[in-house]
């Protein structure tokens, strides 16, 4: 007998904002309507970051509009409203300490810590599976780029290059390089005992190789059963999707499940401008399309191989997360595969990760938190990424507009 698969419909207004009061769908509106602006955007994430810093009282402002929009709170007790409300509508989360480019080893050990507090939280939680931590938590960004420089200077695979960079370090170089595995390690443990995935970002291409091969060490000791750790590809980058097939290869010869979270990307601006300053060629792909069809090849990918591979189809593009779907039911495969997940930013996308979640997808929402004066870097992102009337907030301005037309407001 044939499987039968609900019908998705990331049109549908009711169930996209099923969550939010009127209230809160009017000031959501205002919201978006404010970043449809470009200047008044340029300015915003201009001064923002130089008010809090100069200790004007901005912090009201912030938390009642940016912030409670996109991040789940200041501290980690305070995500428990916006996961609960979530959990209602069969919505889960992906939890990540908000807090960016804090150096030294008392704030990295600090991180550590935390990272670790999450996870501890996320267990006696019923929808939090997952948690995400930027390698730069636990690594000073300096010799994350030399150790990069390092192997991108040596032949072979991806693990002999790591051995030789390894070998060139100094003594000192080497001890603090041991730290940093003792900190990701602990992480990972934690995890693992936990059953609570860890999701390691991806970062720019300068420092990406050893984190790349520091998550791989990690799914090769905690993937033997199930997923842990998951690695996070930037397709915007022209060489990901072979990275992807080269982990699959690793992975089905020391025997463990490869952890795959497909992202298009967050760097490009910056990549381009130092590749053209430094002179080397561009990472980047040469177009969107190129990114997009790499972003779904590699869907299909993991999906093709989801015996070995777990997927976070970690996207705000529609027809993307509709294919992930699509592959499962062509395969008979349910759409709640254990293997198979979906994810979208707090504060964005939710046609997409509510009808999913009604269509009984795994999907959950990625949940920043932190004091805001540390998670400004990453609230200005936001607001610079939703500028664009073609792009991002053209999109969540029409679903709005529809849908407080629909509750007559």
């Amino acid at each position: 007998m044939e499987k039968k698969y609900p019908d998705i419909s990331f049109d549908n207004t009711e169930l996209a904002f099923q969550y939010k009061s009127d209230k809160e769908l009017k000031k959501a509106n205002f919201l978006f309507n404010m970043m449809a602006r470009p200047w008044l955007v340029k300015i915003g994430t201009r001064l923002t970051p130089w008010a809090i810093n100069m200790g004007l009282p901005v912090k009201g402002i912030i938390r009642n509009t940016i912030f409670s929009q996109f991040v789940g709170g200041e501290t980690l007790e305070e995500t428990a409203r916006a996961a609960s409300v979530l959990g209602k509508y069969n919505v889960q989360v992906i939890l990540d300490y908000g807090v960016e480019g804090k150096e030294g080893e008392a704030n990295f050990d600090k991180a550590s810590d935390m990272f670790i507090n999450v996870i501890n939280y996320a267990a006696t939680q019923p929808n939090i599976p997952f948690m995400s931590v930027k390698m730069t938590g636990f690594a000073r960004h300096g010799l994350l780029e030399k150790m990069d420089s390092l192997m991108k200077g040596h032949e072979g695979s991806l693990s002999k290059k790591f051995e030789k960079a390894l070998y060139d370090l100094s003594p000192e170089e080497k001890a603090e390089w041991e730290r940093i595995h003792f900190r990701v390690n602990r992480v990972c443990e934690a995890a693992a005992v936990k059953s609570i995935s860890v999701s390691i970002d991806a970062e720019e291409t300068w420092i990406q190789d050893p984190v790349d091969m520091l998550t791989i060490l990690m799914m090769e000791k905690y993937n033997k059963e199930k997923p842990i750790v998951y690695n996070t590809l930037q397709h915007y980058r022209h060489d990901r999707l072979r990275f992807l097939e080269d982990s699959y290869e690793a992975a089905v010869a020391k025997n463990f499940i490869l952890g795959s979270k497909l992202v298009r990307g967050a760097y490009m601006e910056r990549e381009r401008r130092r590749a053209a300053e430094k002179g080397y060629p561009s990472p980047i792909q040469p177009d969107k399309e190129s990114t997009d069809r790499d972003f779904n090849l590699g869907v299909k990918f993991c999906i093709d191989h989801i015996d070995r591979v777990a997927l976070v189809v970690a996207s705000h593009n529609e027809y993307s997360n509709l294919y992930a779907a699509q592959l499962l039911m062509e395969k008979g495969l349910p759409l709640s595969h254990p293997y198979v997940h979906w994810s979208q930013l707090y504060g964005m996308s939710d046609n997409i990760t509510f009808n999913l979640a009604n269509a009984g997808c795994s999907v959950s929402k990625y949940l920043p938190f932190g004091p805001i004066r540390d998670v400004v870097p990453y609230l200005m992102r936001r607001a610079q990424e939703n500028t664009s009337v073609k792009g991002q907030t053209g999109r969540e301005l029409g679903l709005i507009t529809r849908e407080l037309k629909r509750r007559g407001l």
